[in-house]
């Protein structure tokens, strides 16, 4: 991850919201465990080859799911494969834990575009000021809250 001004096109902020390592190592060794399973019921061939195509779909799985990029740029706000131009931002608001669970939960608007991970407990609020986008906001999760909101503050000042 990276926070710096820079020309058009140029991340002023960037990170990705890769998986813990955690999960790579409790999804390997459930797998492992399932080879242990498989070894004394078939060949070890056939064992062997179902552990090799469960660890390729579990690799794939987990790579996919910890793909998402948040990217602010000089021009716009890009989550995911979702983007948004900076002159339809409003002021980002930093949340906490809490504030991200009551933002993700009791208090979420179905409208809002949503970027959560489980594994990230905090998150950025960016409101959407276009009024022709009935999105209200975007919640985005984040290792940084405060520096993507920063970067989102700095976006929108330049922008106005």
């Amino acid at each position: 991850m990276s926070t710096a001004a820079g020309p058009a096109g140029t991340p002023l902020h960037q990170e990705r919201l890769s998986v813990p390592l955690r999960w790579w190592v409790q999804g390997t060794m459930l797998v492992a465990t399932l080879w242990l399973a498989l070894v004394v019921a078939v060949p070890w061939v056939v064992a062997s080859g179902i552990t090799v195509a469960l660890l390729a779909a579990l690799a794939a799985a987990l790579t996919s799911y910890g793909s998402p990029r948040v990217v602010v740029t000089s021009t716009e706000l890009r989550c995911g494969r979702a983007h948004v131009a900076a002159r339809h931002l409003g002021r980002p608001e930093p949340l906490d834990a809490f504030q991200t669970r009551r933002a993700a939960g009791p208090e979420a608007d179905a409208r809002a575009f949503l970027l959560l991970r489980p594994y990230l407990r905090r998150a950025v609020r960016v409101p959407i000021t276009d009024p022709d986008d009935p999105t209200p906001y975007w919640l985005v999760s984040s290792r940084r809250p405060d520096r993507l909101a920063a970067a989102v503050a700095d976006l929108v000042a330049r922008a106005a």
